[in-house]
């Protein structure tokens, strides 16, 4: 099997891609590219079995129905009062929800923070990925997942104070990873993952999609499928990093 994890920005400034090669005792870290523009991540598609995408796939389906009613004046329902819970039904998506269950803390809202504008960049890369005949399944269930590597890593039990901004913290992490999954190899690509915050949760997108790709993840119930199709769903893990490639 192999698995790529992209980190995506807004721009290929900021936006890497990271590619796993999986065998059946040992998986190592094969590509780990920084500055990323959209023709790489389609061709690396091409060859992986499951591409996770750090960055929300879709936008709340309240959000979609209150701007369009808005545009068009069909607002005829209350008035909007400005309250948190009010906000709350706008900028989060059912997934946001439920990862803050399992985490207890928010993921960006897609609908109010800047993600919005790399979530419209995903979104003619998604268009891209769908034209060069992939299945871009919203939900996981083709050939793409949405990853939330912070999310992911608190999940697997690791520390993840300030290593989006600490090049220490991230040197900690990379350590602890080498322990808590000897089986992974990764040590040639030591230094930008440590250099560089896109880089690391580049790679951690792409463990993460392994277990996307082996059911290993929390998935979207009958009740809310339809809704993860359209606003898009993050592959949590349903269980420790070892659970990727359990070796006897």
């Amino acid at each position: 099997m192999r698995t790529a994890g992209v980190d995506l920005a807004a721009e290929p400034k900021g936006t890497a891609l990271a590619v796993i090669e999986w065998g059946p005792e040992a998986a190592a870290l094969v590509e780990l590219h920084v500055g990323v523009a959209d023709p790489l991540v389609v061709e690396t598609a091409r060859t992986v079995d499951k591409l996770g995408i750090d960055c929300a796939l879709g936008w709340p389906d309240a959000f979609v129905e209150f701007v369009s009613d808005h545009a068009s004046d069909r607002l005829d329902g209350p008035p909007a009062d400005g309250g948190m819970e009010w906000r709350r039904t706008l900028a989060y998506r059912e997934t946001d929800r439920r990862t803050r269950e399992v985490t207890g803390r928010w993921p960006l809202s897609v609908s109010t923070d800047r993600l919005g504008l790399t979530a419209m960049r995903c979104a003619g890369l998604l268009a891209r990925l769908r034209e060069d005949g992939l299945d871009v399944d919203r939900s996981g269930a083709g050939h793409i997942a949405e990853v939330y590597p912070g999310a992911t890593l608190r999940v697997w039990g690791f520390d993840t104070t300030g290593y989006r901004v600490d090049a220490g913290a991230r040197a900690r992490l990379v350590s602890q990873l080498a322990n808590a999954a000897p089986w992974f190899d990764a040590a040639a690509f030591a230094e930008p993952m440590t250099a560089s915050a896109d880089a690391f949760d580049a790679v951690i997108a792409a463990l993460a999609a392994r277990g996307a790709a082996l059911g290993l993840h929390v998935r979207p119930t009958p009740d809310v499928l339809g809704q993860a199709r359209r606003e898009g769903w993050i592959a949590l893990p349903g269980g420790v990093i070892g659970d990727l490639l359990p070796v006897s």
